[in-house]
Protein backbone atom coordinates (compact mmCIF):
# COMPACT_ATOMS: atom_id res chain seq x y z
CA UNK A 1 0.00 0.00 0.00
CA UNK A 2 1.49 2.97 -0.92
CA UNK A 3 2.30 6.06 1.23
CA UNK A 4 -0.53 8.35 0.13
CA UNK A 5 -2.70 5.89 1.63
CA UNK A 6 -1.13 5.34 4.72
CA UNK A 7 -0.86 9.10 5.23
CA UNK A 8 -4.66 9.91 5.08
CA UNK A 9 -5.72 13.25 7.45
CA UNK A 10 -6.32 12.69 10.71
CA UNK A 11 -9.85 13.87 11.15
CA UNK A 12 -10.93 11.21 8.62
CA UNK A 13 -13.04 8.65 10.62
CA UNK A 14 -12.67 5.66 8.32
CA UNK A 15 -8.36 4.76 7.41
CA UNK A 16 -7.24 2.49 4.88
CA UNK A 17 -5.07 -0.44 6.59
CA UNK A 18 -1.42 -1.13 6.36
CA UNK A 19 -0.56 -4.81 6.13
CA UNK A 20 -0.14 -5.42 9.68
CA UNK A 21 -2.74 -6.18 12.24
CA UNK A 22 -2.83 -4.42 14.98
CA UNK A 23 -0.42 -2.60 13.51
CA UNK A 24 0.18 0.08 16.55
CA UNK A 25 1.82 -3.47 18.56
CA UNK A 26 2.57 -5.59 15.66
CA UNK A 27 6.07 -6.55 16.78
CA UNK A 28 6.48 -4.28 19.43
CA UNK A 29 7.75 -6.24 22.05
CA UNK A 30 11.31 -7.79 22.27
CA UNK A 31 12.31 -11.10 22.71
CA UNK A 32 15.61 -12.64 23.97
CA UNK A 33 17.68 -14.43 21.41
CA UNK A 34 19.90 -16.00 23.94
CA UNK A 35 18.88 -17.10 27.77
CA UNK A 36 17.22 -19.79 29.10
CA UNK A 37 13.70 -21.74 28.22
CA UNK A 38 11.76 -20.37 30.80
CA UNK A 39 13.10 -16.48 30.05
CA UNK A 40 12.09 -16.43 26.50
CA UNK A 41 8.81 -17.95 27.72
CA UNK A 42 7.99 -15.09 29.91
CA UNK A 43 9.02 -13.00 27.34
CA UNK A 44 6.02 -14.79 24.71
CA UNK A 45 3.87 -15.12 28.46
CA UNK A 46 0.55 -12.69 27.30
CA UNK A 47 -1.13 -13.06 24.46
CA UNK A 48 -2.52 -16.56 26.33
CA UNK A 49 -3.55 -14.69 28.63
CA UNK A 50 -5.75 -12.31 26.57
CA UNK A 51 -6.88 -15.72 24.92
CA UNK A 52 -7.96 -17.57 27.95
CA UNK A 53 -10.06 -14.82 29.75
CA UNK A 54 -12.15 -15.27 26.63
CA UNK A 55 -12.87 -19.20 27.84
CA UNK A 56 -13.90 -17.83 31.73
CA UNK A 57 -16.18 -14.86 30.73
CA UNK A 58 -19.80 -14.32 31.96
CA UNK A 59 -21.36 -16.44 29.47
CA UNK A 60 -18.81 -19.69 31.11
CA UNK A 61 -20.24 -18.33 34.34
CA UNK A 62 -24.07 -19.31 33.80
CA UNK A 63 -23.57 -22.84 31.61
CA UNK A 64 -21.44 -24.23 33.95
CA UNK A 65 -22.79 -23.29 37.55
CA UNK A 66 -26.07 -24.76 36.06
CA UNK A 67 -25.04 -27.47 33.97
CA UNK A 68 -24.10 -28.69 37.49
CA UNK A 69 -26.47 -27.32 39.52
CA UNK A 70 -28.84 -29.21 37.01
CA UNK A 71 -26.89 -32.27 36.00
CA UNK A 72 -24.35 -32.48 38.78
CA UNK A 73 -20.94 -33.60 37.60
CA UNK A 74 -22.08 -34.88 34.27
CA UNK A 75 -20.71 -32.10 32.18
CA UNK A 76 -17.05 -32.33 33.41
CA UNK A 77 -16.28 -34.03 30.61
CA UNK A 78 -17.59 -31.44 28.10
CA UNK A 79 -15.35 -29.01 29.69
CA UNK A 80 -11.88 -30.83 29.66
CA UNK A 81 -13.24 -31.85 25.39
CA UNK A 82 -14.00 -28.23 24.87
CA UNK A 83 -10.72 -27.35 26.94
CA UNK A 84 -8.91 -29.88 24.33
CA UNK A 85 -10.58 -28.60 21.16
CA UNK A 86 -9.73 -24.71 22.71
CA UNK A 87 -5.99 -25.75 22.64
CA UNK A 88 -6.06 -27.01 19.47
CA UNK A 89 -7.33 -24.39 17.56
CA UNK A 90 -5.56 -21.72 19.41
CA UNK A 91 -2.13 -23.43 18.55
CA UNK A 92 -3.23 -23.37 14.86
CA UNK A 93 -4.49 -19.63 15.21
CA UNK A 94 -1.24 -18.69 16.75
CA UNK A 95 0.99 -20.08 14.65
CA UNK A 96 -0.70 -18.99 11.47
CA UNK A 97 -0.09 -15.29 12.78
CA UNK A 98 3.58 -16.09 13.45
CA UNK A 99 3.94 -17.90 9.66
CA UNK A 100 2.14 -15.73 7.45
CA UNK A 101 2.38 -12.58 9.61
CA UNK A 102 -1.69 -12.59 8.89
CA UNK A 103 -4.18 -12.86 11.38
CA UNK A 104 -7.29 -15.43 10.60
CA UNK A 105 -9.74 -12.45 9.25
CA UNK A 106 -6.92 -10.74 7.00
CA UNK A 107 -5.88 -14.96 5.87
CA UNK A 108 -9.70 -15.11 4.76
CA UNK A 109 -10.52 -12.15 3.35
CA UNK A 110 -7.42 -12.30 1.45
CA UNK A 111 -8.34 -15.83 0.20
CA UNK A 112 -12.24 -15.76 -0.75
CA UNK A 113 -13.88 -14.03 -3.09
CA UNK A 114 -16.54 -10.86 -2.37
CA UNK A 115 -19.90 -12.97 -1.23
CA UNK A 116 -17.87 -15.09 1.25
CA UNK A 117 -15.55 -12.36 2.86
CA UNK A 118 -18.82 -10.40 3.86
CA UNK A 119 -21.04 -13.43 5.16
CA UNK A 120 -17.82 -14.86 7.86
CA UNK A 121 -17.45 -10.74 8.67
CA UNK A 122 -21.40 -10.74 9.36
CA UNK A 123 -21.06 -13.91 11.23
CA UNK A 124 -17.96 -12.87 12.76
CA UNK A 125 -19.47 -10.18 13.79
CA UNK A 126 -22.86 -11.57 15.17
CA UNK A 127 -20.73 -14.10 17.79
CA UNK A 128 -18.98 -10.86 19.03
CA UNK A 129 -22.37 -9.05 19.41
CA UNK A 130 -23.04 -11.97 21.62
CA UNK A 131 -19.98 -12.50 23.31
CA UNK A 132 -20.15 -8.80 24.49
CA UNK A 133 -24.14 -9.19 25.58
CA UNK A 134 -22.99 -11.85 27.95
CA UNK A 135 -19.99 -9.16 29.37
CA UNK A 136 -22.45 -6.70 29.30
CA UNK A 137 -25.09 -8.34 31.77
CA UNK A 138 -21.92 -9.94 33.95
CA UNK A 139 -20.57 -6.54 34.09
CA UNK A 140 -23.75 -4.80 35.05
CA UNK A 141 -25.37 -7.90 37.68
CA UNK A 142 -22.08 -7.80 39.52
CA UNK A 143 -22.24 -4.03 40.16
CA UNK A 144 -26.00 -4.04 40.78
CA UNK A 145 -25.14 -7.32 43.55
CA UNK A 146 -22.15 -5.13 44.54
CA UNK A 147 -23.42 -1.91 45.15
CA UNK A 148 -27.05 -1.76 45.36
CA UNK A 149 -27.49 -0.26 41.95
CA UNK A 150 -30.63 -0.78 39.78
CA UNK A 151 -29.82 -3.19 37.09
CA UNK A 152 -30.97 -0.45 34.01
CA UNK A 153 -28.42 1.93 35.76
CA UNK A 154 -25.08 -0.63 36.09
CA UNK A 155 -26.00 -1.25 32.27
CA UNK A 156 -25.60 2.02 31.11
CA UNK A 157 -22.72 1.86 33.30
CA UNK A 158 -20.68 -0.86 31.43
CA UNK A 159 -20.61 1.64 28.13
CA UNK A 160 -18.34 3.41 29.89
CA UNK A 161 -15.67 0.50 29.90
CA UNK A 162 -14.08 1.96 27.01
CA UNK A 163 -12.43 4.40 28.84
CA UNK A 164 -10.46 2.45 30.99
CA UNK A 165 -9.46 0.09 27.70
CA UNK A 166 -8.22 3.46 25.85
CA UNK A 167 -6.46 3.97 29.05
CA UNK A 168 -4.41 0.83 29.30
CA UNK A 169 -3.47 1.52 25.62
CA UNK A 170 -1.59 4.31 26.42
CA UNK A 171 0.37 2.57 29.09
CA UNK A 172 1.85 -0.38 26.29
CA UNK A 173 0.56 -3.81 25.46
CA UNK A 174 2.93 -5.66 27.88
CA UNK A 175 1.19 -3.91 30.63
CA UNK A 176 -2.54 -5.04 29.56
CA UNK A 177 -1.22 -8.28 29.74
CA UNK A 178 0.03 -7.82 32.82
CA UNK A 179 -3.35 -6.59 34.46
CA UNK A 180 -5.15 -9.50 32.57
CA UNK A 181 -3.36 -12.13 33.93
CA UNK A 182 -4.02 -10.14 37.62
CA UNK A 183 -7.60 -10.50 37.05
CA UNK A 184 -7.48 -13.87 35.92
CA UNK A 185 -5.56 -14.89 39.07
CA UNK A 186 -7.94 -13.29 41.26
CA UNK A 187 -11.15 -14.88 39.83
CA UNK A 188 -8.89 -18.38 40.50
CA UNK A 189 -8.13 -17.99 43.82
CA UNK A 190 -11.77 -17.28 44.49
CA UNK A 191 -12.81 -20.38 43.09
CA UNK A 192 -10.37 -22.47 44.51
CA UNK A 193 -11.54 -21.27 47.95
CA UNK A 194 -14.85 -21.52 46.42
CA UNK A 195 -14.49 -25.34 45.32
CA UNK A 196 -12.38 -26.05 48.55
CA UNK A 197 -15.49 -24.71 51.34
CA UNK A 198 -17.95 -26.25 49.28
CA UNK A 199 -16.55 -30.17 49.71
CA UNK A 200 -17.15 -31.68 46.62
CA UNK A 201 -17.19 -35.58 45.86
CA UNK A 202 -13.48 -35.76 44.37
CA UNK A 203 -14.49 -39.75 43.13
CA UNK A 204 -17.50 -38.62 40.99
CA UNK A 205 -15.17 -35.51 39.66
CA UNK A 206 -12.56 -38.06 38.00
CA UNK A 207 -14.99 -40.11 36.96
CA UNK A 208 -17.58 -37.31 35.05
CA UNK A 209 -14.50 -36.27 33.13
CA UNK A 210 -15.28 -39.56 30.94
CA UNK A 211 -17.37 -38.44 28.65
CA UNK A 212 -21.13 -40.59 28.86
CA UNK A 213 -23.69 -40.83 26.27
CA UNK A 214 -25.96 -38.93 28.27
CA UNK A 215 -24.11 -35.41 27.81
CA UNK A 216 -25.75 -35.05 24.28
CA UNK A 217 -29.56 -36.45 25.92
CA UNK A 218 -32.31 -33.99 24.58
CA UNK A 219 -34.49 -35.26 28.02
CA UNK A 220 -35.06 -32.10 30.26
CA UNK A 221 -35.67 -33.25 33.98
CA UNK A 222 -37.78 -30.91 36.15
CA UNK A 223 -38.36 -28.63 33.24
CA UNK A 224 -34.87 -27.58 33.54
CA UNK A 225 -33.01 -26.86 29.76
CA UNK A 226 -31.69 -30.05 28.65
CA UNK A 227 -28.28 -31.81 28.45
CA UNK A 228 -27.55 -30.97 25.05
CA UNK A 229 -28.55 -27.37 25.21
CA UNK A 230 -26.21 -27.25 28.12
CA UNK A 231 -23.48 -28.80 26.00
CA UNK A 232 -23.88 -26.48 23.61
CA UNK A 233 -23.87 -23.60 25.47
CA UNK A 234 -20.88 -25.06 27.37
CA UNK A 235 -19.15 -25.43 24.01
CA UNK A 236 -20.31 -22.29 22.58
CA UNK A 237 -18.98 -20.47 26.14
CA UNK A 238 -15.37 -22.20 26.27
CA UNK A 239 -14.15 -22.18 22.46
CA UNK A 240 -15.13 -18.94 21.83
CA UNK A 241 -15.27 -17.68 17.69
CA UNK A 242 -13.57 -14.25 18.39
CA UNK A 243 -10.48 -15.78 20.19
CA UNK A 244 -9.44 -17.42 17.18
CA UNK A 245 -9.21 -14.16 14.76
CA UNK A 246 -7.60 -12.27 18.57
CA UNK A 247 -4.77 -14.72 18.87
CA UNK A 248 -3.91 -14.90 15.26
CA UNK A 249 -3.37 -11.49 15.56
CA UNK A 250 -1.70 -10.66 18.90
CA UNK A 251 0.67 -13.97 18.21
CA UNK A 252 2.55 -11.57 16.50
CA UNK A 253 2.91 -8.54 18.71
CA UNK A 254 6.46 -10.61 19.59
CA UNK A 255 9.58 -8.92 17.55
CA UNK A 256 11.10 -12.07 15.46
CA UNK A 257 13.33 -12.50 12.70
CA UNK A 258 11.11 -14.59 9.99
CA UNK A 259 13.74 -15.03 7.79
CA UNK A 260 15.37 -17.58 10.55
CA UNK A 261 13.57 -20.83 10.37
CA UNK A 262 14.95 -21.89 13.65
CA UNK A 263 13.91 -18.60 15.39
CA UNK A 264 10.16 -19.05 13.64
CA UNK A 265 10.00 -22.83 14.47
CA UNK A 266 10.98 -21.26 18.56
CA UNK A 267 8.23 -18.69 18.45
CA UNK A 268 5.88 -21.16 17.66
CA UNK A 269 7.06 -23.71 20.53
CA UNK A 270 6.88 -20.77 22.96
CA UNK A 271 3.71 -19.66 21.82
CA UNK A 272 2.06 -22.98 21.88
CA UNK A 273 3.40 -23.29 25.72
CA UNK A 274 1.89 -19.69 26.68
CA UNK A 275 -1.71 -20.86 25.33
CA UNK A 276 -1.34 -23.97 26.64
CA UNK A 277 -0.71 -23.14 30.05
CA UNK A 278 -3.21 -20.19 30.03
CA UNK A 279 -6.13 -22.52 28.90
CA UNK A 280 -5.23 -25.27 31.18
CA UNK A 281 -5.70 -22.37 33.75
CA UNK A 282 -9.09 -21.30 32.15
CA UNK A 283 -10.10 -25.51 32.01
CA UNK A 284 -9.52 -25.44 35.86
CA UNK A 285 -11.42 -22.38 36.64
CA UNK A 286 -14.46 -23.72 34.33
CA UNK A 287 -14.35 -27.21 35.96
CA UNK A 288 -14.54 -25.15 39.45
CA UNK A 289 -17.06 -23.36 38.45
CA UNK A 290 -19.46 -26.66 37.25
CA UNK A 291 -17.92 -28.43 40.65
CA UNK A 292 -19.11 -25.53 42.97
CA UNK A 293 -22.73 -25.29 40.83
CA UNK A 294 -23.02 -29.40 41.88
CA UNK A 295 -21.58 -29.10 45.24
CA UNK A 296 -23.36 -26.63 46.77
CA UNK A 297 -26.60 -26.47 44.33
CA UNK A 298 -27.42 -29.51 43.34
CA UNK A 299 -31.12 -29.79 43.64
CA UNK A 300 -31.75 -26.61 43.85
CA UNK A 301 -31.22 -25.80 40.14
CA UNK A 302 -35.12 -24.71 39.29
CA UNK A 303 -34.17 -21.77 42.29
CA UNK A 304 -31.15 -20.29 40.53
CA UNK A 305 -32.45 -18.34 37.53
CA UNK A 306 -29.74 -16.04 37.13
CA UNK A 307 -26.52 -14.63 39.35
CA UNK A 308 -28.59 -13.08 41.30
CA UNK A 309 -29.72 -15.98 42.72
CA UNK A 310 -26.45 -17.20 43.24
CA UNK A 311 -25.47 -14.40 45.06
CA UNK A 312 -28.10 -15.03 47.76
CA UNK A 313 -27.38 -18.39 47.53
CA UNK A 314 -23.90 -18.36 48.57
CA UNK A 315 -25.40 -16.36 51.66
CA UNK A 316 -28.27 -18.54 52.52
CA UNK A 317 -27.90 -21.86 54.94
CA UNK A 318 -30.59 -23.66 53.62
CA UNK A 319 -29.03 -23.89 50.34
CA UNK A 320 -24.83 -23.30 50.61
CA UNK A 321 -24.95 -25.09 53.91
CA UNK A 322 -22.52 -23.90 56.79
CA UNK A 323 -20.17 -21.97 54.41
CA UNK A 324 -22.78 -19.62 53.42
CA UNK A 325 -21.63 -16.19 54.73
CA UNK A 326 -21.63 -11.96 53.27
CA UNK A 327 -18.01 -12.72 52.29
CA UNK A 328 -18.61 -15.83 49.83
CA UNK A 329 -21.23 -13.80 47.79
CA UNK A 330 -18.97 -10.32 47.92
CA UNK A 331 -16.32 -12.21 46.31
CA UNK A 332 -18.06 -14.11 43.75
CA UNK A 333 -19.12 -10.80 42.55
CA UNK A 334 -15.56 -9.39 42.76
CA UNK A 335 -14.73 -12.35 40.87
CA UNK A 336 -17.86 -11.58 38.21
CA UNK A 337 -16.69 -7.76 37.50
CA UNK A 338 -13.33 -8.88 36.64
CA UNK A 339 -14.40 -11.84 34.67
CA UNK A 340 -16.56 -8.99 32.79
CA UNK A 341 -13.85 -6.55 32.49
CA UNK A 342 -10.93 -9.50 31.19
CA UNK A 343 -13.53 -10.36 28.49
CA UNK A 344 -13.74 -6.35 27.88
CA UNK A 345 -10.65 -5.68 26.74
CA UNK A 346 -10.01 -8.63 24.42
CA UNK A 347 -13.29 -8.36 22.71
CA UNK A 348 -12.29 -4.66 21.67
CA UNK A 349 -9.35 -5.17 20.18
CA UNK A 350 -10.82 -8.37 18.37
CA UNK A 351 -13.51 -5.95 17.29
CA UNK A 352 -10.89 -4.10 15.44
CA UNK A 353 -9.61 -7.23 13.98
CA UNK A 354 -12.02 -8.29 12.23
CA UNK A 355 -12.94 -4.98 10.92
CA UNK A 356 -9.73 -4.62 9.65
CA UNK A 357 -8.77 -8.23 7.98
CA UNK A 358 -12.40 -8.41 6.38
CA UNK A 359 -13.52 -4.67 5.03
CA UNK A 360 -9.93 -3.69 4.93
CA UNK A 361 -10.29 -0.10 6.99
CA UNK A 362 -10.49 0.67 10.22
CA UNK A 363 -12.12 3.19 12.66
CA UNK A 364 -11.01 4.49 15.86
CA UNK A 365 -10.70 2.18 18.56
CA UNK A 366 -13.53 4.65 20.43
CA UNK A 367 -15.53 4.99 17.41
CA UNK A 368 -15.47 0.65 17.20
CA UNK A 369 -16.36 0.25 20.78
CA UNK A 370 -18.91 2.94 21.18
CA UNK A 371 -20.87 0.94 18.08
CA UNK A 372 -20.43 -2.66 19.23
CA UNK A 373 -20.90 -1.59 22.87
CA UNK A 374 -24.35 0.23 22.01
CA UNK A 375 -25.88 -2.98 19.85
CA UNK A 376 -24.87 -5.34 22.54
CA UNK A 377 -27.08 -3.22 25.43
CA UNK A 378 -29.81 -2.82 22.93
CA UNK A 379 -31.39 -6.07 23.62
CA UNK A 380 -30.25 -5.60 27.23
CA UNK A 381 -31.82 -2.69 28.15
CA UNK A 382 -35.32 -3.77 26.37
CA UNK A 383 -35.27 -7.14 28.35
CA UNK A 384 -34.91 -4.69 31.03
CA UNK A 385 -37.22 -2.37 30.66
CA UNK A 386 -40.02 -5.05 29.49
CA UNK A 387 -39.27 -7.12 32.70
CA UNK A 388 -38.19 -4.83 35.45
CA UNK A 389 -34.55 -5.38 35.71
CA UNK A 390 -35.45 -9.41 36.05
CA UNK A 391 -32.43 -11.11 36.11
CA UNK A 392 -33.60 -14.44 35.40
CA UNK A 393 -34.54 -13.13 32.13
CA UNK A 394 -30.74 -11.61 32.05
CA UNK A 395 -29.37 -14.67 32.09
CA UNK A 396 -32.00 -16.40 29.55
CA UNK A 397 -30.00 -13.92 27.35
CA UNK A 398 -27.07 -15.12 28.14
CA UNK A 399 -27.67 -18.63 27.75
CA UNK A 400 -28.93 -17.73 24.07
CA UNK A 401 -26.15 -16.29 22.89
CA UNK A 402 -23.94 -19.34 24.36
CA UNK A 403 -25.62 -21.86 22.19
CA UNK A 404 -25.05 -18.83 19.14
CA UNK A 405 -21.77 -19.08 19.31
CA UNK A 406 -21.59 -22.62 19.31
CA UNK A 407 -23.52 -22.48 15.85
CA UNK A 408 -21.23 -19.82 14.73
CA UNK A 409 -17.95 -21.57 15.84
CA UNK A 410 -17.53 -24.04 12.98
CA UNK A 411 -17.55 -20.94 10.41
CA UNK A 412 -14.47 -20.07 12.30
CA UNK A 413 -13.14 -23.00 12.52
CA UNK A 414 -13.40 -24.22 8.96
CA UNK A 415 -11.54 -21.42 7.40
CA UNK A 416 -8.38 -21.93 10.17
CA UNK A 417 -8.14 -25.33 9.89
CA UNK A 418 -7.49 -25.23 6.01
CA UNK A 419 -5.30 -22.46 5.81
CA UNK A 420 -3.18 -24.03 8.81
CA UNK A 421 -2.93 -27.59 6.85
CA UNK A 422 -2.39 -26.39 3.59
CA UNK A 423 1.17 -26.79 2.17
CA UNK A 424 0.40 -23.85 -0.61
CA UNK A 425 0.13 -21.35 2.34
CA UNK A 426 2.45 -22.41 5.35
CA UNK A 427 5.22 -24.42 3.58
CA UNK A 428 6.74 -26.52 5.86
CA UNK A 429 4.72 -25.42 8.70
CA UNK A 430 1.53 -26.38 7.93
CA UNK A 431 -0.40 -29.29 9.99
CA UNK A 432 0.23 -32.47 10.62
CA UNK A 433 -1.67 -35.04 9.81
CA UNK A 434 -2.79 -35.98 12.73
CA UNK A 435 -3.48 -32.77 14.04
CA UNK A 436 -5.34 -31.84 10.53
CA UNK A 437 -7.53 -34.62 11.03
CA UNK A 438 -8.43 -34.38 14.26
CA UNK A 439 -9.52 -30.78 13.70
CA UNK A 440 -11.95 -31.69 10.80
CA UNK A 441 -13.47 -34.44 13.43
CA UNK A 442 -14.08 -31.40 16.13
CA UNK A 443 -15.29 -29.51 13.19
CA UNK A 444 -18.11 -32.55 11.88
CA UNK A 445 -18.82 -33.37 15.41
CA UNK A 446 -19.76 -29.75 16.59
CA UNK A 447 -21.56 -29.48 13.25
CA UNK A 448 -23.53 -32.22 14.20
CA UNK A 449 -24.07 -31.53 17.83
CA UNK A 450 -25.30 -27.70 16.12
CA UNK A 451 -27.83 -29.50 13.55
CA UNK A 452 -29.53 -31.50 16.33
CA UNK A 453 -29.95 -28.76 19.04
CA UNK A 454 -31.38 -26.41 15.98
CA UNK A 455 -33.78 -29.82 15.06
CA UNK A 456 -34.60 -29.76 18.72
CA UNK A 457 -35.32 -26.36 19.49
CA UNK A 458 -37.72 -26.20 16.25
CA UNK A 459 -35.97 -23.12 15.42
CA UNK A 460 -37.74 -23.94 11.16
CA UNK A 461 -41.28 -24.78 12.12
Amino acid sequence: MDNSVKQKPHHSLIEHTGNKSLEEVNGSIEVPKNGSFWRRLFAFSGPGALVAVGYMDPGNWVTSIKGGAAYHYLLLSVILISSLIAMLLQYMAGKLGIVKQEDLAQATGNRTNKFGRYALWIMTELALIATDIAEVVGGAIALSLLFGWPLLVTVFLTAFDVVILLLLMKFGFRKIEAIVMTLILTILVVFVYLTILSRPDWMAIVGNYVPRPETLSMKSVGGLDNPITLTAGIIGATVMPHNLYLHSSISQTRKINHDDPAEVKDAIKLMTWDSNIQLTLAFFINSMLLIVGAALFFGHAAELDGFHQLYDALNNRNIAGAIASPILSTLFALALLASGQNSTITGTLTGEIIMEGFLHFRIPMWLRRVITRGIAITPVLVIAIMFGGNESQMDALIESTQVFLSIALPFSMAPLIYFTSSKKIMGDYANSAWVKWTGWVCFVALTIINIVLVYGMHLFW
